[in-house]
């Protein structure tokens, strides 16, 4: 902790930890404590510092912000064991944070893996939600089948959800060059869209195949600083890998598990930000979410990829803001 990048301090509010649902947390928080309570959920390869240009502004409005380096990530360890990163324990975390701080209800953003997460959370802990932010990440209901053997199918053995099944093979591949790793997710859309990296050797995704090839030193797509990219550096060499690439390995436990659920989010106010140009999670993706949610806007967030709360932060904040003061006035 004595040790922290000099860019994350800088950059963010004083790290707190909580002991939560087994784990150490490791939170930043600002704004007015009796202020609507907002909990922003980071995705993967992130941590809490991804929401950098997010929280001094949610907190000038009047909102209790709160941003958790989530179980695995950064400063916040998680356990060796894999089952310990599905969605009982994702969701459980932010309960459990809730329960830490005081918080009856909050509403909840996440973007990438925080999507995914936070759209359970009314399936799995309706009472904790005030309402639902979604960030590229749109909600979907339950796949039809397994979903591994589905990505497989679709996409092709290459496919990095079918690649970070096998334990130890993309852990090791991702650490050993943080930085170059780093860089080749943390990119412009471009870099992505018109590069062999979508489609290599017949597959759709294959970012093994591309990290391989990728060259830091020809790379113009970099949208991050110096500082803030050796913030990301410093923390995954910390963490490493496994315990965000668990969270991917639990994606069949997760479907089994939910099988009972609820399918529908109703009488729940929801937000959905797309991003025009994330190859990712792209914007059609959210075309049907109207027949599964009964309170749900839409925008769209234009000439931004896949890392939106970074690329176009003053357009993210805008639609925050103006959904939030309409429907929780600070």
């Amino acid at each position: 902790m004595a040790h922290l990048p000099e860019a994350l301090t800088a950059m963010m509010p004083p790290m707190q930890t909580a002991l939560v649902n087994g784990i150490e947390m490791a939170f930043y928080e600002a704004g007015p404590k009796d202020g609507p309570a907002i909990v922003l959920c980071h995705g993967f390869p992130e941590t809490a510092f991804s929401w950098r240009h997010q929280i001094p502004v949610l907190a000038a409005a009047g909102y209790r912000v709160i941003a958790p380096d989530q179980r695995g990530y950064g400063l916040t360890p998680g356990p060796a064991e894999i089952s310990a990163y599905d969605m009982e324990h994702l969701t459980g975390d932010l309960v459990a944070l809730l329960d830490h701080l005081g918080i009856e209800k909050a509403v909840f953003v996440g973007h990438d893996w925080g999507g995914f997460v936070v759209w359970q959370m009314p399936l799995m802990h309706r009472a904790r939600c005030a309402g639902i932010i979604g960030l590229n990440t749109p909600y979907q209901p339950r796949y039809r089948a397994e979903p591994i053997s589905l990505f497989r199918e679709v996409y092709g053995p290459d496919m990095y959800i079918v690649w970070f099944q096998a334990p130890g093979e993309a852990d090791q591949a991702l650490g050993a060059d943080v930085a170059k790793t780093m860089r080749f997710f943390l990119r412009k859309p471009a870099a992505l869209r018109d590069s062999s990296e979508r489609k290599t050797g017949g597959s759709s995704f294959a970012f093994a195949a591309g990290l391989a090839a990728y060259d830091p030193a020809t790379d113009q797509s970099q949208f991050l600083s110096q500082d803030e990219m050796a913030v990301y550096v410093a923390l995954f060499e910390a963490s490493g890998f496994t315990g965000p690439i668990n969270w991917y390995r639990n994606f069949t436990r997760n479907w089994e598990r939910g099988a009972d659920l609820p399918t529908r989010i109703d009488d729940l106010p929801c937000l959905m930000i797309m991003a025009e140009k994330d190859a990712v999670l792209p914007p059609s993706m959210a075309d049907r979410m109207g027949e599964h949610i009964s309170d749900l806007e839409k925008v769209m967030v234009t000439e931004s990829g896949h890392w939106t709360q970074q690329e176009q932060p003053e357009a993210v904040n805008r639609y925050i803001l103006d959904w939030m003061r309409r429907r929780f006035p600070g």
